[in-house]
C-alpha cells in the first residue's frame, strides 16, 4: 500500500489510526483501526526516497512508482471508515461489503478533457492523465446527479416564479432577460457553483487532515498535488465536504455582498482596451509564471459546463477555458522559458503601456502583486525573475513607483508547508506617470539615494509590524520610486543599469540597514547573531566561538551565564526557544539581553498563546521593542541561509506582535488602573 500517514486523528484522548496488518500466510494485508496510542506504521510513502513495501521491506523509488502508475498498475483499497458519532468521529475498520458497494458505481459521463500545465505537472508522472483520472467512480456518479437535477430544478423555480407574479416573457438570462425564465436561470447559476464546490472537495486527491480530522479541498495551493491515501466525502452527510455545507457558503457570500451599486464586467484584451480612459486604475495582473490560472480553471469550467451551457451557450461554447493568449509565462505553450518569458515582456510591456496612456494625471494607479520567488546568483546577489521581468514592463512603459505597501490577503489555512518565503500579503505598486523631464544619474548616485531613503522607510515599516516575510517585496517600492525619479541610471562603462541590477542593489541596501540596527544590541546578542549567521543553532567549535567572544567584546563563560547558549566537550551551542527556561523572569535576570529577551517571547507564543507573549512584554517593557528589530534580522539570516522553520519563527512572532502590544496594553492597564503607565 502506498500511504503518506495512518493517523486518522491526532487530536489529544481522541487518537485512532490504522494499522496495516499482514496475513499469517503472507497472502496479503488487511487494514484494522486502532483508536488510542501511537501508530504502529507511520507510513509507507516519505520523500525523497520514495515507498517501502510492507510485506517485503524492499524500497519502492519513485521512478518505480511513476512507471507503474503510467502502466495502469495503480488501484484503491478501502483503509476506514468514518462515521458522525455524538459530537465526535466514530472510526471502524473497513468492510468488504462497502468496499464492494463503492466499486459498483457507474457513472454515465466521465470528464475526459486532457490535463494541462499546472493541473499536469504532478499527477500525470503516476498515469493520471485526464480529469476523469481525478475522481472515483462514485465521486462521478455522484457529480453528474447533482449536475442533472439543477436542470429540474431551474423547471420547478420558473414555475414558482410565474405563480409569485414574475412575467412569462421566455428570454433567459444571456438575452437580459428579467422574467421567470431568466429568474430561474439565475437560481440555476448559484446551484452550478455548489457543483463545482463538491468536485473540489469530492476529487480523488483531497487528503485527510487528522488534526481536524476533516477533509482537505483539492486546492490547498494553485496545483494539484499526487495524493496518496485520499478521503472520500459523503456529500449525504452533515459533515466535512457535504453538499449541505458546501451550498451553506453561496448564500452566505450573497447575504455579504452589497447590492446598493450596479457594476459590470467585461472580456477585454489589456493591450489594447481603451475602458480605463481617465479613471481610477486597481489591477491584479498575472504573475508571471506563478500561476496557471487557465489550466487550473479548467477543473471548475468542465462542470459549469455540464451544468450551464444551456443557460450561457456562447460562454461555454468551447470544450476548455481558452489559453493561448492568457498573459502567463507558460513554457510549455511557448516552446522553450526564454520564449515564455519573451511573450510575457511583451505583453505585459503592453498592457502597462495602455495603462499609462489612459491613466487618469490626477490619480494614482495601483497594481496588486503576490510573487515571491528569489534566486541567487553566483556572486551572492539576491533578485526574483517574477518581480524583475514585471518591474522591467512597467518601468519600460512609462510608469515611476511611488511605492510599495503589503496588504494581508492571504488565507492562514493554505499549504505553505514550512516555506518561509510563502508571502503573508499582496503587494500594492502605487504608480503614476514617469517625468519626462526627469534628470539621468550614475550608478554611484542611485546607491547614494538609496542609502539615503531606504533606512526610512524601513524604519517605518518596522513600526507598523510589516511580517518579514514580506519586508524585502515592500522595500521595492521606496528603492524603485528612487530608481524611477531619474530618466535613466548609468554604469561606469556607459551601460544603463538593468531594473535586475536595481533590485540587488536595493536588497543590498536593505540589508545593510538591518545590520546596522545590531549597534543597538548589548555584546551577547551581538556573539549571538554572529554565531546564528555561521551555526544556526547546531553546535561549534568552542574555540571559533571563544575568538569571536573577544571580537564582540563579551566571553564564552559568561554568554553560556547569561542563558543563551551551553557548552561542553569542546563545543558550543545556540539554545533554541523551546529549551529556554519556562519560569524565567527578567527582572530578576543579571545578564539579561535582547537575544534571551526575544527567545523568550518566541517560547511564550509556541507554547503558549498571544496572551502568555503579551504577559512577559509587558514584563519586559523596552526591551521588547529591540526584540523585535532583532526578529527582521534574525529573520533575513535564516531565509538566506535557507533555513526555513527558523525564519518561520521570527516572522510568526512578528506577525503576532500587533495583538501581543495591544494585549499588553489591557496588561498593564489592569495593573496600574492608569493609562498613563503606557506612555
Amino acid at each position: 500500500p502506498l500511504i503518506s500517514s495512518c493517523v486518522l486523528s491526532a487530536k489529544a484522548n481522541k487518537q485512532a489510526w490504522v494499522d496495516p496488518v499482514i496475513r499469517g500466510d503472507r497472502s496479503g494485508y488487511d487494514f484494522v483501526v486502532r483508536i488510542g496510542g501511537k501508530a504502529r506504521v507511520d507510513g509507507t510513502v516519505k520523500r525523497p526516497g520514495g515507498g517501502t513495501c510492507l510485506m517485503s521491506g524492499a524500497p519502492m523509488p519513485f521512478e518505480y512508482l511513476r512507471e507503474e502508475g503510467k502502466a495502469g498498475s495503480m488501484g484503491s483499497r478501502l483503509m476506514a471508515i468514518v462515521c458522525e458519532g455524538d459530537r465526535e468521529r466514530v472510526y471502524l475498520s473497513p468492510t468488504q461489503a462497502q468496499e464492494d458497494l463503492a466499486r459498483k458505481a457507474n457513472p454515465s459521463w466521465k470528464p475526459e478533457l486532457e490535463l494541462q500545465g499546472k493541473t499536469r505537472v504532478n499527477v500525470s508522472l503516476y498515469g493520471l492523465t485526464t480529469f476523469a483520472d481525478l475522481f472515483t467512480p462514485r465521486q462521478l456518479l455522484a457529480l453528474t446527479t447533482f449536475s442533472d437535477l439543477i436542470a429540474e430544478i431551474i423547471e420547478e423555480v420558473e414555475v414558482d416564479a410565474v405563480k409569485a407574479g414574475r412575467g412569462k416573457d421566455g428570454v433567459g438570462l444571456a438575452d437580459g432577460g428579467v422574467g421567470a425564465k431568466a429568474y430561474a436561470q439565475a437560481v440555476g447559476v448559484y446551484l452550478g457553483f455548489s457543483v463545482d464546490r463538491l468536485a473540489d472537495r469530492g476529487s480523488s486527491v483531497c487528503s485527510w487532515v487528522k488534526g481536524n480530522t476533516g477533509v482537505r479541498s483539492t486546492f490547498g495551493r494553485q496545483a494539484i498535488a499526487m495524493t496518496w491515501d485520499y478521503a472520500e466525502s459523503n456529500p449525504f452527510s452533515d459533515s466535512s465536504g457535504s453538499y449541505s455545507s458546501l451550498l451553506a457558503w453561496i448564500p452566505r457570500v450573497l447575504d455579504a455582498v452589497p447590492a446598493s451599486k450596479s457594476g459590470s464586467a467585461m472580456q477585454i484584451d489589456a493591450q489594447s482596451q481603451t475602458l480605463s480612459q481617465m479613471r481610477l486604475i486597481s489591477t491584479d495582473p498575472p504573475y508571471y509564471d506563478n500561476i496557471g490560472y487557465a489550466d487550473l480553471s479548467d477543473f471548475f469550467y468542465i462542470w459549469l459546463r455540464r451544468t450551464l451551457i444551456n443557460i450561457y451557450p456562447k460562454i461555454f461554447a468551447t470544450l476548455a477555458v481558452p489559453k493561448s493568449e492568457e498573459l502567463v509565462a507558460s513554457p510549455y505553450r511557448h516552446g522553450s522559458k526564454a520564449k515564455a518569458e519573451k511573450f510575457f515582456m511583451y505583453g505585459m510591456a503592453a498592457a502597462m503601456a495602455q495603462l499609462v496612456l489612459l491613466s487618469h494625471p490626477g490619480l494614482p494607479v495601483t497594481i496588486y502583486y503576490a510573487f515571491k520567488q528569489s534566486e541567487t546568483d553566483d556572486k551572492g546577489d539576491t533578485s526574483s525573475t517574477g518581480w524583475e521581468a514585471f518591474l522591467e514592463a512597467v518601468v519600460s512603459a512609462g510608469f515611476g513607483i511611488t511605492g510599495t505597501w503589503p496588504m494581508l490577503t492571504e488565507l492562514s489555512n493554505r499549504i505553505v508547508g514550512r516555506d518561509a518565503n510563502a508571502l503573508a500579503s499582496s503587494i500594492v505598486l502605487v504608480c503614476r506617470k514617469r517625468d519626462n523631464s526627469a534628470p539621468a544619474a550614475t550608478r554611484g548616485e542611485f546607491i547614494a539615494a538609496l542609502k539615503a531613503e531606504l533606512p526610512k522607510a524601513f524604519a517605518r515599516m518596522q513600526e507598523t509590524n510589516i511580517a518579514p516575510v514580506d519586508l524585502a517585496q515592500a522595500a521595492i517600492g521606496p528603492g524603485m520610486a528612487v530608481y524611477t525619479s531619474y530618466a535613466q541610471v548609468i554604469n561606469a562603462d556607459g551601460e544603463p543599469v538593468t531594473v535586475k541590477e536595481a533590485l540587488s542593489l536595493i536588497n543590498q541596501t536593505l540589508d545593510e540597514a538591518i545590520s546596522a540596527q545590531e549597534g543597538d544590541f548589548d555584546a551577547d546578542t551581538r556573539w549571538a547573531i554572529a554565531w546564528f549567521e555561521q551555526f544556526g543553532f547546531d553546535a561549534g567549535e568552542y574555540g571559533v566561538a571563544e575568538t569571536l567572544s573577544k571580537a564582540k567584546n563579551t566571553s564564552v563563560a559568561g554568554i553560556v551565564e547569561g542563558g543563551i547558549a551551553e557548552g561542553g566537550q569542546g563545543k558550543v551551542r545556540l539554545l533554541r526557544p523551546s529549551e529556554l527556561p519556562a519560569d524565567w523572569d527578567p527582572s530578576s535576570d543579571r545578564r539579561l539581553s535582547t537575544w534571551e529577551a526575544l527567545h523568550q517571547l518566541i517560547r511564550e507564543l509556541q507554547a503558549g498563546s498571544e496572551t502568555d507573549a503579551a504577559k512577559l512584554a509587558a514584563k519586559l517593557g523596552s526591551h521588547g521593542d529591540t526584540a523585535l528589530e532583532l526578529s527582521y534580522r534574525l529573520y533575513m539570516v535564516a531565509e538566506r541561509k535557507g533555513r526555513a522553520s527558523d525564519a518561520l519563527l521570527y516572522n510568526s512572532l512578528v506577525q503576532s506582535w500587533k495583538e501581543i502590544i495591544s494585549l499588553k496594553g489591557s496588561i498593564l492597564l489592569g495593573n496600574t488602573g492608569s493609562q498613563g503607565e503606557l506612555f
